[in-house]
C-alpha cells in the first residue's frame, strides 16, 4: 500500500492535473467508480489504476477482476495519499492513469464513405469552445447522436481537463478525436475530400429549410464571438436555429445537441 505523499508514482499523478504535463507525457486522468468501468468497457488504455480499499464500493470485486484480465496494474493507496492524487474535494476511492489516444487524418478518412460506423457521416468542429461542461456535454451528445468524428481548434478548452471529461460521462473513449487544428488545416482537408462544411451561426440560413449533403462537417463556434474568421468565408454554409420571443441565441451545446439530431433525423430518414 502506498501511503507516502513523497512517492514517485504519486508525484506523476499529481502533475497529471497540469496541461503541459499531461502532453509532455501522453497520459491523462480519469475520477470515479463508474469513469473507471466505462473507460475499461469502452477499451481504454488504463496504465495504472489506484484505490483506496476504505472507499471501496459493491461494484469493486468485478471491476478488479476485469482489470486483473486487462492485465491493468493496480495499487492501493491510503485515504490520504487518494486525496493528494485527486482533484475533487470528496473522492469516490478510485481513479486510474490513461493512456491519450493519437488520431490523425487519416483516421477519419471512413466518413468520406456513409457505409461506415458513423450513423451521422460527420466530421464535427469545435472551434474555440471555452467552457468545459460546453465541451464536454457536446462530446457526449454528439456520440449519442452517431457523430464518432470530432476535432478541435486551437484555443478550445483542453480536451483531458477533468471537467470536460467528467461531463463526457465516457463517451471520450468511444469518439476519434484529433486536436490542435487550425480552422485553414481543417477547410482543406474538407476540400480535399468534397466535404461541405457548415457553420453554426445566429444570422444563417434556417436549420429546418437547409439540405445536409453525405458526409459533411459542421462547425460550432466560440459561446461569446462564435465561429473563426476562416469559418465564416466563402464556401461555408451558415445555418441558424430558428428562435421565437426576440430570444437571440442558445448555449452552444444546447444549439449543437438540436442541430445534431436534426441532421440524423434527416440522414436515418432517407435510408
Amino acid at each position: 500500500m502506498l501511503t507516502s505523499l513523497q512517492n514517485e508514482q504519486v508525484k506523476y499523478v499529481v502533475n497529471l492535473h497540469k496541461r503541459k504535463f499531461r502532453e509532455e507525457n501522453g497520459e491523462f486522468l480519469i475520477e470515479g467508480w463508474r469513469f473507471v468501468e466505462e473507460g475499461l468497457a469502452r477499451g481504454a488504455h488504463l496504465t495504472k489504476v489506484f484505490f483506496c480499499s476504505e472507499c471501496k464500493n459493491e461494484s469493486w470485486p468485478q471491476l478488479a477482476e476485469a482489470l486483473k484480465v486487462k492485465g491493468v496494474p493496480v495499487i492501493e493507496v491510503d485515504e490520504r495519499v487518494l486525496r493528494k492524487m485527486s482533484d475533487t474535494e470528496n473522492p469516490q476511492g478510485i481513479l486510474a492513469v490513461v493512456k491519450q489516444s493519437r488520431w490523425t487524418w487519416d483516421d477519419f478518412i471512413e466518413i468520406v464513405n456513409p457505409a461506415g460506423r458513423s450513423a451521422i457521416p460527420m466530421l464535427l468542429i469545435l472551434d474555440g469552445v471555452q467552457d468545459p461542461g460546453n465541451c464536454g456535454t457536446i462530446l457526449r451528445t454528439a456520440l449519442a447522436a452517431g457523430v464518432t468524428q470530432v476535432c478541435l481548434t486551437e484555443g478550445t478548452v483542453d480536451l483531458y481537463n477533468l471537467k470536460v471529461l467528467r461531463s463526457t460521462m465516457g463517451a471520450i473513449f468511444s469518439l476519434n478525436i484529433v486536436t490542435h487544428c487550425q480552422p485553414e488545416e481543417i477547410l482543406k482537408v474538407c476540400r480535399s475530400h468534397k466535404i461541405p462544411v457548415f457553420v453554426g451561426d445566429v444570422e444563417g440560413t434556417d436549420l429546418y429549410e437547409t439540405h445536409f449533403a453525405q458526409p459533411m462537417a459542421l462547425v460550432v463556434g466560440n459561446e461569446g464571438n462564435g465561429p473563426s474568421a476562416a469559418f465564416q468565408g466563402p464556401g461555408v454554409k451558415r445555418i441558424t436555429i430558428p428562435m421565437s420571443h426576440q430570444v437571440e441565441s442558445l448555449n452552444v451545446a444546447m444549439a449543437t445537441g438540436i442541430i445534431l439530431y436534426e441532421v440524423r433525423r434527416r440522414m436515418t430518414s432517407t435510408t
